[in-house]
């Protein structure tokens, strides 16, 4: 009977389903349209974004990091690729891989200032924000790219899953989730992310190269930026200067929600998946009761504020 409770997840595990659960049938008794298919779709599609770079925020906060830089670093990847081609012409691929490279560079110098200068994360990600926000200014001189090739906007069309349609970059969110799980859970290099976050000092003196795990982290969340940067290239069909300035918070929220420690070395990258659609659930389910959006903003700050809460009482509890 004990070997059978300890397989059980634990109920900080099961807090984000929970929450999301009961978020879905409350929404359901309030607006008859909430629990279509299209529905769910149309919030897979809207989160999808802050979806993909909740990843990276995920990585990165496991080491008892945090990056603030994410969401402007994902406008300045979204504007490089998107000028690039229609700028030069190149083919898609190339200038995909170009904005890309931009945002895996940032990640790089953010994890080189965190582990070779020995910078706190908040103040390099918050100097990084600042820095990929002029240059996204300043390259895309404050306009709006509206030539974006075909190519580059196809994640944002749609197949037909039954009534819903859904997004194939949606479809590509899951993927990359799975994919990550699968990282973090059966690789070696995944459990040293989980190591690093719980003690760095004593992983370092059991042989793992902590600095090098953390900088692969930071590099590994910049190549997720620049995903994101691709998908909401695909969503919108530009390349938006003024994109993601609020995506760094959405991110963080996602992550909290999802249980994710914000003192490192436990959480759950599927569980991130949860907090991003809980989000996604109460702003689309308050929009179809006709409530402000000023209120989602409050509610959303209030459940920020509940899940540090939980996650601090926790971990004094298991002192």
């Amino acid at each position: 009977m004990n070997s059978v409770l300890r397989r059980l997840p634990s109920i900080s595990a099961l807090g984000p389903f929970i929450a999301l659960l009961l978020a879905c049938i409350f929404f359901s008794t309030q607006s008859d349209r909430f629990l279509r298919t299209e529905n769910f779709a149309l919030i897979l599609q809207q989160v999808m974004t802050v979806g993909v770079i909740a990843i990276g925020q995920t990585l990165i906060i496991l080491t008892a990091g945090i990056d603030l830089s994410c969401g402007m670093v994902m406008a300045l990847g979204g504007i490089v690729m998107t000028r690039v081609a229609s700028d030069f012409g190149l083919p898609v691929p190339l200038a995909i891989a170009a904005g890309v490279a931009v945002t895996a560079l940032f990640g790089l110098v953010n994890g080189l200032l965190v582990t070779r200068v020995k910078l706190p994360p908040f103040i390099v990600t918050l100097g990084t924000l600042n820095i990929a926000f002029a240059i996204t200014q300043l390259y895309s001189k404050s306009q709006t790219v509206t030539d974006v090739p075909p190519g580059m906007t196809w994640l944002g069309n749609t197949l037909h899953l039954g009534s819903a349609e859904v997004a194939y970059g949606s479809l590509l969110m899951l993927l990359l989730y799975g994919g990550v799980w699968f990282y973090l859970r059966e690789t070696q290099a995944g459990r040293h992310i989980y190591a690093v976050g719980n003690n760095p000092e004593a992983t370092r003196l059991t042989g793992i190269a902590t600095e090098r795990v953390l900088l692969g982290v930071y590099v590994l969340a910049g190549v997720l930026y620049g995903i994101a940067a691709l998908l909401s290239v695909a969503r919108t069909g530009v390349g938006d200067p003024n994109a993601g300035q609020t995506d760094n918070l959405d991110s963080i929220t996602a992550v909290v929600l999802g249980g994710t420690s914000l003192f490192g070395g436990r959480g759950l990258v599927l569980s991130t998946l949860v907090g991003a659609v809980i989000v996604g659930v109460l702003r689309n389910g308050l929009t179809l009761m006709g409530v402000q959006s000023v209120y989602q903003v409050l509610i959303t700050g209030i459940l920020v504020i509940l899940a540090v809460a939980v996650d601090q009482l926790s971990r004094k509890g298991g002192r």
